[in-house]
């Protein structure tokens, strides 16, 4: 094959996949959907104000969601013929927030029937939480379609709370996001709570992860004497507001996970300037959240005629 035609090839998928990523605009539903919104404000401030969890549930959702073939609400989907869900693999099993994005879709349907893609909801409820709970907003991407199937196999994707700082770096360079975005998408344990089995390993009386504050492990270990369900902060300081004292935890030792505290006791690595930097910085942090959400929900988006526009978020139409 000649030069030209290899770069001719090479013109043409770069048009395809570029037209893609470009159909994800701020705008997308401005004529389709104009109050979008305030209909999906609509619904989430009251269920707010009766959970105080639910932002940390539904960015978790929509992170679960893009490193198993790209933001395409697979995750939302149940079980049914053909359809293995993702729910039920073990990374997913504490997931939750799925009866609000239920209530979201209900709510668009009433007004924009068969407009708004549940993939889109994801993204659009995670920005209006972060905001609701004291963080920045981001002007987020738009026109995602949804898929037709799951990919249970696929949540090995996902990063576990004990996996070593290598090994979660790995897994987002796989998803195209760098060290900047993993340090900038962990700060969403700014809010939010986590099960004693989820760090266990780290607070066994025989051998503790030297890591830990002193006072912060006994604290723990007395959290979880009786049961290694019971929920523990996130961020220890200011567990239901969106700010950066997650990061100023990790230099005081008192990071909840594994993955958290790795970003600040992990020697030499390039994480810990970073932390630093969030840490003296609210404002540096809120930009690079959102930067990197945006570029998380990049993440191989359906666009065009690809997928479908589900109706019922749990099922395919």
């Amino acid at each position: 094959m000649s030069l030209f035609h290899i770069s001719t090839i090479f013109l043409a998928l770069a048009t395809i996949f570029g037209a893609s990523r470009a159909q994800l605009s701020s705008t997308f539903y401005d004529t389709t959907c104009p109050n979008l919104t305030s209909i999906v404000s609509g619904v989430l401030e009251p269920a707010r104000n009766s959970d105080v969890r639910l932002g940390a549930k539904i960015i978790r959702l929509h992170f679960h969601d893009c490193f198993v073939n790209g933001c395409d609400a697979s995750l939302l989907l149940d079980d049914a013929t053909g359809i293995d869900s993702e729910k039920n693999a073990i990374p997913n099993n504490s997931t939750d927030g799925y009866a609000v994005i239920d209530n979201v879709k209900t709510a668009l349907e009433n007004v924009c029937p068969g407009v708004v893609s549940c993939a889109d909801i994801l993204a659009l409820a995670s920005e209006i939480l972060v905001v609701l709970d004291g963080g920045q907003s981001w002007e987020v991407q738009l026109g995602r379609r949804d898929s037709t199937t799951a990919n249970r196999a696929g949540t090995s994707a996902l990063p576990g709370p004990a996996e070593s700082l290598s090994n979660i770096t790995q897994k987002f360079t796989a998803q195209g996001l760098d060290t900047t975005d993993l340090v900038a998408l962990s700060g969403a344990h700014t809010f939010g709570r986590a099960r004693c089995v989820s760090f266990n390993q780290r607070i066994t009386a025989s051998n503790p992860d030297p890591t830990l504050d002193a006072t912060y492990l006994q604290t723990l270990q007395q959290n979880c004497q009786s049961s290694d369900q019971n929920l523990n902060n996130l961020d220890v300081t200011t567990p239901d507001v969106f700010d950066n004292n997650y990061y100023v935890n990790l230099q005081n030792n008192r990071g909840l996970l594994q993955t958290d505290q790795e970003l600040f006791s992990t020697s030499g690595a390039a994480t810990v300037a970073i932390v630093n930097q969030y840490a003296s910085s609210q404002s540096a942090f809120f930009n690079a959240f959102g930067a990197s959400m945006i570029k998380m929900g990049n993440i191989s988006p359906l666009t065009g005629t690809s997928g479908q526009i589900r109706t019922n978020c749990r099922r395919v139409n």
